[in-house]
């Protein structure tokens, strides 16, 4: 059962889904995946744009173990955004009212209460108040 307010408009894909927390007033548009095994946990007041990708597991990098997982939960705290076909990858926060831009591929924690974008993500400004 979904949060008060909280709105997923399909197609929505996540290969478990037990493992999404998901908070009240999100807002989750069209096309978002989500690789939840490692814990994905989206907090109050949330905007993801269509087609958001959160990856919650990696491989490990040793040829001898690359199949094995490892898993790295996400984080996206209250009142983030992220726009169209950003991909968020294991292990990473974004912080507290930050922004990141369309098309990013986020590899690092993104601060509270700011923009960033690009590949990989890069810090941009503070967010306009």
């Amino acid at each position: 059962e979904l949060a008060a307010g909280t709105v997923i408009n399909p197609p929505f894909q996540t290969d478990f889904g037990r493992h999404t927390f998901i908070g009240d007033n999100v807002f989750i548009n069209r096309d978002c995946f989500f690789v939840d095994l490692g814990g994905i946990y989206i907090e109050d007041h949330v905007l993801l744009g269509p087609r958001v990708m959160l990856i919650s597991v990696g491989h490990n990098q040793n040829p001898a173990h690359r199949r094995d997982l490892v898993l790295k939960s996400v984080h996206i705290k209250r009142g983030a955004w992220l726009g169209g076909n950003v991909t968020v990858n294991p292990g990473v926060t974004i912080g507290e009212n930050a922004i990141v831009g369309s098309g990013a591929v986020v590899t690092h924690d993104v601060p509270a209460n700011t923009v960033v974008a690009g590949v990989p993500a890069k810090v941009i400004r503070s967010v306009r108040k």
